[in-house]
């Protein structure tokens, strides 16, 4: 049974929870149109212990979830390339946070988006894990009349509602039958990114429709294949042993990390793996699992005793992206880069390795670090709150500090330039971003 997709009536934005709108859609030519998608999914389980990543479908059960496609008004325009995202339910609602960090790379290029909303909490609702304690569950879209007909039949189906969804975008029934789909990926991010690593690791292979993976910001572990409750439950995850990319790949998996993510609560130092000829791994110095850029005009809503982190994440996210349709394309990999550097403290505990200013060392590396005008931190503040802690820190240098580093603002712009251009040399971040990279320089730092 092949999903089918029926449009609903325009409503901008299509329900996403997003602090950072992104490029304006009519305006770059896109078009945005949401969807009810109803089909029939399975549930799966690991076939025996013997069996290692073979698993076996439990059960079957229909659904009835959303999808939102944001794709250009020309059809003539599609660069045949569609990204299509798990979307985030960390806040008990469906957010995009891929899509706000990727959306200008997007639009630029002619990619069409597609979010779709695989778990249970995104369509019925539920307690984030990110909110305050006591904080009121979300309702979910079927709390709204526009979703009413909308149905989840649970948390054990979301990576097949995954696979059924995205693999019937163009078929005669889908949204994208007009589009030549050339090059297909998936992309997650946080618990996202947890739902990715399983499904990588369990179920991508079973029926094989997506040509890469970006894997943003993920944990040691991935969420559990099987669930018996409706919601996957996500804080025990947190407990589980560290879970590798299988090294069986068949088509290119990209995972990008911040700092957050390496020795915070996510332990994917544990998890860490090498390169190979179809998996990368990029580690972000300065950056933390959500940042400014991510939250914008609504920082001071959460409430963090300083500013929260402004690393240069999206730029560096841009670049694998485009990294990766062309690892895809082309069979050319993304460049290689060094792991954020670390040692082990007399206690045992693992520490970043720190340079003169306090920033990290080692890792993909932007201007805001090598030049730096702050200290820019993924592991937050102490006593903060968890959601403080997932968005860091950022905590401004002294000036007297400032004043041996640069001669005066144009010593520090040329710097900036510079280690602007290495990045973009290094293959890290893209010259189509060169201007907004140099526009995010600060010299008013150092007046």
């Amino acid at each position: 049974m092949v999903a089918s997709f029926t449009e609903l009536a325009r409503v901008d934005g299509g329900g996403l929870v997003a602090a950072t709108p992104g490029p304006d859609l009519a305006e770059a030519g896109y078009d945005e149109a949401e969807f009810v998608v109803r089909g029939e999914a399975r549930a799966f389980e690991v076939a025996s212990p013997e069996s290692g990543d073979h698993v076996a479908a439990t059960g079957v059960a229909d659904f009835c979830t959303r999808a939102l496609v944001r794709q250009p008004a020309d059809s003539a325009r599609c660069s045949g390339n569609v990204v299509v995202e798990w979307l985030n339910v960390s806040s008990g609602s469906d957010a995009g946070p891929g899509y706000t960090y990727l959306a200008e790379e997007l639009v630029r290029n002619g990619d069409i988006w597609v979010g779709i909303s695989a778990q249970y909490a995104g369509v019925a609702g539920g307690q984030g894990t990110v909110g305050p304690p006591g904080s009121t569950p979300a309702p979910g879209l079927i709390g709204q009349q526009r979703y009413q007909e909308l149905s989840h039949p649970g948390d054990a189906f979301c990576y097949d509602i995954f696979t059924q969804v995205a693999g019937a975008l163009g078929s005669s029934q889908g949204p994208l039958e007009h589009v030549d789909i050339t090059c297909l990926l998936a992309i997650g991010e946080s618990q996202s990114a947890l739902a990715l690593t399983t499904y990588v690791n369990r179920v991508s292979q079973l029926d094989n429709i997506f040509d890469g993976f970006l894997i943003h910001s993920r944990a040691a572990a991935g969420l559990p294949l099987h669930t018996p409750d409706r919601a996957i439950d996500l804080l025990p995850v947190f407990r589980e042993a560290a879970t590798p990319i299988r090294d069986d790949l068949t088509v290119p998996v990209f995972v990008v990390q911040t700092e957050t993510d390496i020795l915070g609560d996510f332990r994917y130092h544990d998890a860490r793996q090498e390169d190979g000829p179809l998996f990368r791994l990029w580690e972000i110095a300065g950056n933390a699992h959500a940042d400014r850029y991510l939250v914008g005009p609504f920082e001071e809503f959460l409430g963090c005793s300083g500013p929260v982190n402004r690393g240069q994440q999206r730029f560096v996210l841009r670049a694998a992206l485009r990294a990766l349709t062309r690892w895809v394309r082309t069979g050319e990999g993304p460049a290689r880069a060094e792991r954020l550097l670390t040692t082990k403290a007399t206690e045992g505990e693992i520490r970043f390795e720190t340079d003169g200013v306090g920033n990290v060392r080692g890792g993909v590396r932007t201007p805001c670090v090598d030049v730096p005008v702050a200290v820019l931190s993924g592991l937050g503040r102490d006593n903060e709150s968890r959601i403080c802690r997932l968005f860091g820190s950022t905590d401004r240098i002294e000036p007297a500090v400032l004043a041996q580093r640069y001669d005066d603002v144009d010593d520090y712009l040329r710097q900036y330039t510079a280690a602007t251009d290495a990045a973009i040399a290094a293959g890290v971040v893209l010259e189509s971003d060169r201007d907004e990279l140099l526009a995010d320089a600060e010299p008013d730092a150092l007046t």
